[in-house]
């Protein structure tokens, strides 16, 4: 995990041998990972956006150059400029990936064999998961599509971080001094909600790229019921793997559809997983001392002063109890969500695919190289999901398949107080053969989540005296 999620405050890291070791940001910026909103790479260059916006322009863009800024000064929305974050990542997409790669309009023989793919996959799937179908429909999109589908997601997701820095900017002031600096503040607002969506926009378009579905990082980024696969993107992970292309693309149909069973019938996931985002959101503090000298030294007439501090580190998220606890609630859930993807998977692949193995491995290699997933965590909300929790998820749920069975396995997807925590992955035997967790003591923690305790309200049965580490649910 990175010490400084949201890299404020942090100089970009030096390679130690010329450009040797620089790593890239995947959102297209100049700060790398480290510094997910350092506000650099506008298409046309340049770490500084309006540098980029009026160094080489001509006369005759002008114009157009000052219609830019005008709307991005005028923008009176929410935290993020999302207008802007959709257009820029249009204009990624549009000029496709550094192997020279375009986006272009899917075909129907590529609908049609990701439809077959799919229906096969649910087939698979019925016999290793007692959880239903989730994908009512099945689709293949472009990487333009891919975009227009996942804001709504990427907007819940980033908004309540983007909210927290927001705020500050309007709170430096003393409060009699705010009014008179109205409009000052809302430019500020309008130039940083500008920002977060240039950067933003920079990050989910380069993801564009490279996802091949819509479940790809761990979370339904896509409407509910579809199952997503982007045949442009699984065509070039498949292109240098000696595996058939009908073996890739069923593999990963496979993984989708996994997703999408577990995301349409547990449902309180989706709300647990984004609601840990916006715990770590609430824990974020600014340092206003550097905000307020910002403010107080920003000339109107030079607003890429604003740009320039934000890069000199005017936010300095602390490392508190509660952004702990948040973001190890969200690793540990997304290992456990991805741990059991894999699980069920590999189960229902290993006896009909040849290059079920090489595909699960290749996988695995491409989260812990930096695929979209860590990429897209570290970018936007500071997270890197570790490969070594994905694969003790995984054991652990393959040996509860061993010791419980397909039904006593998922079961446990029933609430959320009854998966296994971050020190059950540290120790999955104990947890599997754990005697609080027999099947008698699953019946009744579901009785209580269901109806309550049988003891009724006001009879002293607020503690669970056979479980010190028991919850009341009624008192949640």
């Amino acid at each position: 995990m990175s010490d400084t999620p949201f890299g404020f405050g942090l100089p970009p890291e030096e390679p130690e041998n010329g450009d040797e070791g620089k790593k890239k940001d995947p959102a297209g910026g100049g700060q790398g990972p480290g510094n997910p909103f350092g506000f650099g790479g506008l298409p046309g260059g340049g770490d500084n956006p309006f540098a980029a916006m009026f160094g080489n322009l001509n006369p005759n863009d002008l114009g157009a150059a000052f219609q830019q800024l005008g709307q991005m000064l005028s923008y009176e929305g929410g935290p993020v400029n999302w207008d802007m974050a959709k257009q820029i990542a249009r204009q990624v997409v549009a000029q496709g990936t550094p192997d020279g790669v375009k986006d272009a309009s899917v075909g129907a023989s590529e609908k049609s064999a990701v439809e077959e793919a799919v229906r096969l996959a649910d087939l698979w799937l019925d016999q290793v998961t007692s959880l239903p179908s989730g994908a009512n429909t099945a689709v293949a999109w472009s990487r333009a599509e891919w975009v227009e589908a996942t804001l709504p997601a990427w907007q819940q997701l980033v908004d309540p971080v983007a909210e927290r820095v927001g705020t500050a900017m309007g709170d430096v002031l003393p409060e009699e001094m705010q009014a008179m600096a109205g409009p000052l503040i809302g430019m500020m607002r309008s130039m940083g909600g500008a920002m977060f969506g240039q950067q933003i926009g920079q990050a989910v378009g380069a993801l564009a790229g490279e996802v091949v579905g819509s479940t790809d990082i761990g979370l339904p980024l896509g409407p509910a019921g579809k199952a997503a696969l982007l045949p442009l993107n699984v065509a070039a992970l498949g292109k240098d793997l000696s595996v058939p292309m009908d073996e890739v693309r069923l593999y990963l149909a496979l993984r989708e559809a996994a997703h999408q069973r577990l995301f349409a019938h547990v449902p309180w996931l989706r709300s647990h997983l984004f609601g840990a985002v916006e715990g770590y959101a609430r824990g974020i503090k600014v340092d206003t001392s550097k905000l307020e000298d910002a403010v107080g030294n920003l000339d109107p007439t030079h607003p890429e002063q604003l740009q320039e501090a934000l890069q000199q580190g005017m936010f300095q998220p602390e490392d508190t109890p509660e952004q702990k606890a948040a973001l190890a609630r969200l690793e540990t859930a997304l290992a456990l969500v991805e741990g059991w993807v894999d699980a069920v998977v590999h189960e229902a692949a290993k006896s009909r695919l040849t290059s079920a193995d090489a595909l699960r491995e290749t996988l695995r290699r491409r989260r812990a190289s930096g695929g979209p997933a860590e990429q897209t965590f570290a970018t936007l909300i500071g997270l890197q999901l570790r490969p070594r929790r994905l694969r003790d998820a995984s054991r652990l749920w393959a040996s509860l398949t061993d010791a419980r069975g397909v039904d006593g396995r998922d079961d446990l997807w029933s609430h959320p107080d009854m998966l296994p925590t971050a020190s059950d992955l540290d120790d999955p035997d104990g947890f599997v053969h754990r005697e609080q967790l027999d099947f008698s003591e699953l019946d009744k923690m579901l009785g209580e989540a269901a109806g309550g305790r049988a003891e009724g309200p006001g009879d002293g049965a607020g503690e669970d005296e056979g479980n010190g580490e028991g919850k009341d649910d009624q008192g949640k």
